[in-house]
């Protein structure tokens, strides 16, 4: 099969000035896209900034023979995330390839941390993914074309002590994705989410340097490039590091029905086991299926 490449293509990758954001660039860069390198340049805390990272990569990209374009906007600043599609659109014409890629962390275990602190995280990661997302979404759907790549995290699939703030921030990406994978799907709009195992500046501390080697961030970034193509699919959640790739998905099993009749807080206690059987459990792919069970389960089904 043929290689694949994004020549003629346009993407913006945030948080693209290190890490797992510059791997991604690069790549896409390598493989004929044009790139918006957005990197805020702060402090891992969301503290400070610089476009000087971004800058650095789209020298990378230049010295590289690709085209790139530096930006230093934070994402969650409208005014700076509507330049990056500015940017995109004066220089090239179109947006093609989306991967929300910034984030920050502010851990602590939630009877410590602060309410400000736990804003913050959602911003940055929640709306800096919806921000982006809102300011190429009408370009993508005149195109009739486009690829979204969200970033979440074990975090918010599975819970993480002392990551209440990231990890509801993480899991709420999901829940946008799985609306736009759907108001996407008439326009050629994918949409799909990358969950990595990776280290990072934001992990660098957390792991001894022989896991970190294997943990790299060009182990992750096939997997992201892979979803950010015309074969990609829309709706996954592809979870990934050291060159393993694995999806998650959201099941529910199919339950029983107590009826009117039979309903109390202890026919639910005592039906427990049933309620919790996983046999015949499903990943609905819309939330008018799951209620379609329920309508099926009060006629007896």
């Amino acid at each position: 099969m043929a290689d694949i490449r994004f020549d003629g293509k346009v993407a913006i990758v945030t948080g693209a000035g290190g890490g797992l954001g510059r791997q991604h660039a690069l790549e896409l860069a390598r493989r004929g896209a044009k790139v918006v390198v957005n990197d805020l340049g702060g402090a891992m805390d969301g503290s400070g900034g610089s476009s000087e990272a971004a800058k650095k990569v789209v020298e990378e990209i230049a010295a590289a023979g690709g085209e790139a374009i530096a930006n230093g906007s934070s994402v969650t600043d409208d005014a700076g995330v509507a330049l990056m599609a500015k940017q995109a659109m004066d220089a090239w014409g179109r947006v093609d390839i989306l991967i929300a890629n910034a984030g920050v962390l502010r851990d602590k275990s939630f009877s410590k941390m602060e309410i400000a602190d736990f804003r913050f995280v959602l911003d940055v990661h929640l709306m800096g993914t919806v921000k982006p997302a809102k300011a190429v979404w009408e370009i993508m759907k005149e195109q009739n074309y486009g690829r979204i790549v969200v970033t979440t995290s074990s975090s918010g699939l599975y819970g993480n002590f002392g990551q209440a703030n990231y990890g509801a921030a993480k899991l709420g990406i999901i829940g946008f994705m799985n609306t736009l994978k759907l108001e996407g799907q008439k326009n050629n709009i994918h949409v799909n989410a990358i969950a990595p195992v990776a280290a990072t500046r934001m992990t660098e501390n957390l792991m001894p340097p022989e896991i970190t080697a294997k943990l790299a961030p060009r182990y992750v970034t096939p997997g992201v490039v892979f979803l950010c193509s015309e074969e990609a699919p829309t709706g996954a959640i592809l979870t990934a590091g050291a060159g393993a790739f694995a999806l998650a998905r959201i099941f529910e099993t199919e339950g029983v029905f107590l009826g009117e009749d039979g309903l109390s807080v202890e026919a639910v206690r005592d039906h427990w086991g049933a309620i919790a059987d996983e046999t015949g459990q499903k990943a609905y792919v819309t939330g008018g299926e799951q209620t379609q069970k329920f309508f099926r389960k009060m006629g007896g089904g």
